[in-house]
């Protein structure tokens, strides 16, 4: 005689059976393809694609930023989402301050390489020049209310660009700061330097009028000393006639 056993009792066996679902007769294994619909769900929930960039306004002239660097952190990110590298380029002092007036922002293909002659010291391998003559760049000014306002703007440029990937920038954040808060230094050394220069200036002046004015004292006095011996040669001489 054949006995069926009942498909709910061989289901709670079953179930009974499988440690690795903790013996609950109601789990449901989770299928290899609902596993990997929860990792590509998930990672993407963690990671945005590319398809999400962020946009980045273009410079235009008129364009205004509260500081310097604002200009800089602006013009940086503007270079960075586009596919090239800023570099921080010439600036114009005021003759009477020494403070930074205008700020030219250009590409780091500004220009081109200009190999210096080494009269001295071992003979260096060429390195390839990573400067195409590009023309790109931001030109900004400072005006009478404090604000920087961009005077010039060439878009263009004369090589491919690259543009990073979200990753790549993020990675490159670091070195970037780095590189602004030495460059940031270098700015803040060489203020330091003009000041140092001019106290030197002021103080050398100074000792120079005090100079002058000392020589000026001794010349009087030498005068002075000179005048009385003669006087007191005079007096002798009188009184050596008198005796005779």
């Amino acid at each position: 005689v054949t006995v069926f056993t009942p498909i709910d009792n061989l289901a709670t066996a079953s179930a009974d059976r499988r440690p690795w679902l903790g013996g609950l007769p109601d789990a449901q294994p989770q299928t290899s393809l609902d596993a990997g619909a929860a990792s590509v769900n998930s990672s993407a929930e963690r990671q945005p694609g590319a398809s999400e960039e962020i946009s980045v306004q273009e410079p235009y002239v008129g364009m205004e930023f509260d500081s310097e660097d604002a200009a800089k952190e602006f013009y940086d990110d503007y270079a960075r989402h586009l596919g090239f590298v800023m570099r921080i380029d010439q600036c114009r002092r005021s003759e009477v301050d020494k403070r930074i007036l205008s700020r030219r922002l250009s590409c780091n293909k500004q220009g081109y390489y200009v190999k210096m002659k080494d009269q001295y010291g071992p003979v260096r391998k060429p390195r390839s020049s990573t400067r195409e003559g590009c023309k790109a760049m931001m030109l900004v000014k400072v005006n009478k209310s404090g604000k920087w306002v961009v005077t010039r703007f060439v878009k263009d440029h004369t090589h491919p660009l690259v543009a990073s990937s979200r990753t790549c920038r993020t990675a490159m954040d670091h070195k970037d700061r780095k590189i602004q808060e030495l460059t940031l230094e270098l700015e803040r050394q060489d203020k330091l330097c003009d000041l140092y220069h001019e106290q030197i200036i002021t103080f050398l002046q100074s000792v120079e009028e005090e100079t002058g004015l000392l020589s000026t004292k001794i010349e009087a006095a030498v005068k002075n000393v000179m005048e009385m011996e003669a006087e007191a040669k005079q007096q002798s001489n009188l009184q050596q006639a008198h005796l005779q």
